[in-house]
């Protein structure tokens, strides 16, 4: 088992940004897929953004030209970056790992957007 430690998230004004980050607690094998999902009420979780240990990354349309992820190696860390956030970005964020066909979630950290 692995567990991620988020962090971020929290309250923000429509227009404003927020970071998130996500780390393994532990190390894990560097060759993975990290990245966001998000799951507003009464919603289904929805993938925000991923990114290979390659970099290649990945944006649901909603998020795109808005969100930036990234990560670093070394510390095998990804990081969201959330701008111009709306309030339909309102949820619980989980960090996401992928190592082959295992997938491990965090916790979920609360982000509203909201005035």
């Amino acid at each position: 088992q692995v567990q991620l430690v988020e962090s971020g998230g929290g309250l923000v004004q429509p227009g404003g940004s927020l970071r998130l980050s996500c780390a393994p607690a532990r190390s894990t094998f560097r060759e993975n897929v990290m990245g966001w999902y998000r799951q507003a009420p009464g919603k289904e979780r929805e993938l925000a953004a991923t990114i290979t240990s390659g970099g290649s990354t990945n944006y649901a349309d909603s998020v795109k030209g808005r969100f930036t992820i990234s990560r670093d190696s070394a510390k095998n860390t990804v990081y969201l970056q959330m701008n111009s956030l709306k309030p339909e970005d309102t949820a619980v964020y989980y960090c996401v790992l992928v190592i082959t066909t295992t997938t491990y979630w965090g916790q979920g950290t609360q982000v509203t957007v909201s005035s």
